[in-house]
């Protein structure tokens, strides 16, 4: 099933979220944010203890209006500027996305992340998150990073440009964005399914040789 889903923080809503099932189809339009490892790094460092730093504040602030009930996309865009010196996407190949598992878990929860954009699947931790907070994993082609820019209408801009292109936090608005759930908020996993056929099929082909 194809469904298309709209983000304008505050976005997405638990009930749209659950309503999806491993192996659907999205089509995402709005406003999302990237992050990748620097960026997990940074949120874990500052943000999720009951303490933040003065100094982080407005950049908290800024994140949560993104993250919360919205899409966190694990890429590292090239970003290029006009002749008016105004950015543009000529790539955006999705992060491999298991990277992130040591930090996502409390990020989901933190911010009520509602999906994550990303390649590879990730783990248990993650997949707890999905069913406890409402969230999916939603996986986009990988090696198709010029297609993907393809959806990448504008640049509004970045949070800790300091981290270097790559792994500072975009806010990018896309438009028909297509990815599959491959993590539903039901506990479902389509990485867990085929590591567990592909086990299995070695099991067997291993004891056949006997």
């Amino acid at each position: 099933m194809k469904q298309t889903i709209t983000i304008n923080p505050p976005g997405i809503t638990e009930e749209q979220i659950r309503s999806l099932k491993r192996g659907d189809m999205v089509s995402i339009s709005g406003i999302i944010l990237t992050g990748r490892d620097t960026a997990h790094k940074y949120i874990k460092d500052n943000f999720l203890h009951e303490e933040i730093p003065e100094a982080e504040r407005e950049t908290y602030e800024g994140l949560k209006k993104f993250l919360q009930g919205g899409i966190l996309f694990h890429v590292g865009p090239v970003v290029l500027h006009d002749s008016n010196g105004q950015p543009y996407i000529t790539a955006a190949g999705p992060t491999t996305s298991i990277r992130e598992e040591p930090y996502e878990y409390d990020v989901i929860k933190h911010f009520g992340v509602r999906a994550v954009i990303g390649k590879g699947g990730m783990g248990e931790k993650t997949l707890s998150a999905c069913k406890e907070f409402g969230a999916v994993y939603l996986h986009a082609i990988g090696g198709a990073a010029a297609y993907t820019a393809k959806s990448i209408r504008k640049v509004h801009g970045n949070f800790k440009p300091e981290f270097g292109t790559p792994e500072a936090f975009w806010i990018l608005e896309i438009e028909n964005l297509e990815c599959v759930v491959t993590m539903d908020a039901h506990g479902e996993s389509l990485h867990a399914d085929i590591l567990q056929s592909s086990n299995n099929a070695a099991k067997e082909l291993i004891g056949g040789i006997h």
